[in-house]
């Protein structure tokens, strides 16, 4: 008998602790929905799925290739959907966003079904009755969680201003619909859905723990259905970090031409509480310390807030980023817009005649932050064990073997992206050293960001009365911290150009949407950045430029950093609703300047 328990209790362990695929409430074409409640692990698999639905790694639509429609970046192929969509060329036909529409709705579907009556809440998972209330709390908190989630993610892709002139949201459902099916649904306001999603949001905090990790659950029994096992998963700390992302964009501009202030400070005072989480909670043997360096090849990094299940021996970002001649594929190019968003060593902008910036030699003395994520003319790949050289970026116009143009593998703005890439993977190696990649959805920067942005808006840089801390604090966080490669970067004592522009409102906030644009680079953030931020078109209308280089008989370079890659031609602030959807659906309206997709 004892032998049976145990054999029972080790296979309800790898059912909740299994981490190589969540659970699929469809295994088979032969049970019905309402088999589902039948079997209590396709019901957990209502949940569980969704996460399943969630990109994993950074080299996609909703990651670097997002930022190929922004000023940070260039796309080798000029028929790549996001490149479309930003030279004004994109068609019904090469929508890459219509995917995401489907992905999140179908999502919504599953935690629908799950929520419906607390039918997902009032299943039995496990005879032990502590042991089941704390597995029947998460799955439920989870299922509020990330019916928040993937409507955001709805809300921040496709909320716009419709035809009509009104600011509209996506159509919401709590109910399980089957979104294929035969449906006419009206898109509900933007304003409706923030509201909703905020108190999904809510209702997830209630039911989840603070944060999943080993030292916050108190007795060792619960470590089987508590803790660090569900390390991935949504908590609590990660839907108020949430809630700072919705209400910085709705506090932004685009969303609201009032300036209602209090939306502002929502935004910090979540953004807060999740610093605080970090700083004061988090901030344990092992775990969290906000001078450490960012390990993107760490799944498991202090630095996380909410991230994706990692892929393991992965090599994906290397082959996207390197160049042909270092068996890469090119295929982004960071603009020189966004090389010249890097100060100098001194902190002060190249544009700056106090940054002591040498055009004839771009890339000497620059914020070490460049040197962690661009590779540029003349940059080394090194090993990170030795530090041998495994090699040489040749991006000059007259016979280098990484110039635009050269072969189709090479980027087209001779600049190539470092951030991401383990520099120990050489394909030439006997033994390939493939490393783990994740997607960091939200992590600590993120809400240091957020936090400064709003924190300024509502009270200025420096006053740290309203929250405990001033929002060039905040920034201060990040500019001490180390690089990626473990540089140095500045100190409080000489960071002179953080003090001067603390001393004005307007300054600081262009300092703030530069220092983000440096920290969330090739994240997929700016696409949406720029265009809350952005009242009319010009701002996002604007061309792009690489460097050409050229190589002199004595081994110097010549570089014009003004040579035009492209135009940038948007017709709308905001993305279209899909035009199938439009098609079937004649209640959906579409957004402002895609009146032809209806």
């Amino acid at each position: 008998m004892n032998t049976k328990i145990i054999l029972l209790l080790g296979g309800i362990l790898a059912l909740f602790s299994a981490c190589s695929k969540y659970l699929d409430p469809y295994p088979n074409g032969d049970r019905s929905s309402e088999d589902i409640w039948k079997y209590q692990d396709m019901v957990q698999g209502l949940v569980g799925q969704c996460y399943d639905n969630m990109p994993r790694n950074y080299n996609d639509n909703e990651g670097v290739y997002l930022d190929m429609a922004t000023d940070d970046a260039v796309s080798t192929s000029s028929v790549r959907g996001t490149r479309r969509l930003a030279v004004g060329s994109l068609t019904t036909g090469t929508d890459p966003f219509w995917t995401y529409w489907d992905r999140d709705y179908k999502s919504i579907k599953l935690v629908n079904m799950f929520l419906k009556d607390r039918r997902g809440f009032n299943t039995k998972f496990i005879v032990n009755v502590r042991m089941d209330s704390l597995v029947r709390y998460r799955l439920q908190g989870e299922a509020f969680g990330l019916r928040a989630w993937f409507y955001w993610d709805l809300l921040q892709k496709f909320g716009g201003k419709g035809i009509s002139g009104k600011m509209l949201g996506v159509p919401l459902t709590l109910e399980p619909i089957e979104i294929g099916g035969e449906i006419n649904f009206a898109r509900n306001t933007y304003d409706e859905c923030v509201k909703q999603i905020v108190a999904d949001c809510d209702s997830a905090i209630k039911y989840l723990p603070i944060a999943h990790r080993d030292f916050l659950v108190q007795k060792t029994s619960d470590l089987v259905y508590a803790g660090g096992r569900y390390w991935g998963k949504l908590d609590g700390i990660t839907m108020k970090a949430v809630k700072s992302n919705v209400f910085l964009t709705w506090a932004s501009p685009l969303f609201n031409p009032g300036n209602d202030i209090t939306r502002w400070d929502k935004a910090a005072q979540y953004a807060k509480e999740v610093m605080d989480f970090k700083l004061n909670v988090d901030n344990v043997t092992g775990g969290f310390k906000p001078a450490n360096a960012i390990n993107w090849l760490d799944p498991n990094s202090p630095e996380i807030v909410f991230a994706a299940r990692y892929n393991s021996a992965n090599d994906a970002m290397e082959r996207m980023f390197y160049p042909g001649g270092f068996q890469g594929n090119g295929e982004v190019g960071p603009t020189q817009e966004f090389v010249n968003t890097f100060p100098m060593v001194n902190g002060y902008p190249i544009t700056d005649t106090r940054s002591l910036y040498n055009p004839a030699n771009p890339y000497a003395n620059r914020d070490p932050r460049l040197y962690s994520n661009i590779f540029y003319n003349t940059a080394q790949a090194k090993r990170i064990t030795t530090n041998a050289v495994m090699y040489t970026f040749e991006n000059w116009a007259n016979g280098g073997k990484d110039a635009a143009g050269v072969i189709t593998a090479n980027s087209l703005t001779n600049y190539y992206i470092k951030k991401y890439v383990f520099m120990g993977l050489n394909w030439s190696d006997p033994t390939i050293n493939r490393q783990s990649h994740t997607k960091m959805f939200i992590r600590w920067t993120h809400m240091v960001l957020n936090f400064a942005e709003a924190a300024n808006k509502v009270v200025g840089p420096t006053d740290a009365s309203k929250y405990g801390i001033s929002a060039k604090t905040g920034m201060q966080y990040l500019r001490t911290r180390k690089t990626y490669d473990g540089a140095t970067l500045y100190t409080i004592a000489n960071d002179l150009y953080l003090n001067e522009v603390s001393s004005d409102v307007a300054k600081f906030n262009e300092f703030v949407k530069s220092e983000r644009r440096i920290e969330t680079c090739f994240e997929g953030m700016r696409f949406y950045d720029l265009r809350r931020w952005s009242t009319n078109l010009t701002d996002l209308n604007k061309s792009v430029h690489k460097a050409e280089i050229q190589k002199n008989a004595d081994g110097t370079f010549t570089y014009d950093l003004t040579k035009e890659v492209e135009t940038r031609v948007y017709k709308s602030a905001y993305l279209p609703i899909p035009y199938n959807e439009i098609l079937r659906m004649g209640n959906l309206e579409q957004n402002e300047g895609w009146e032809s997709w209806k």
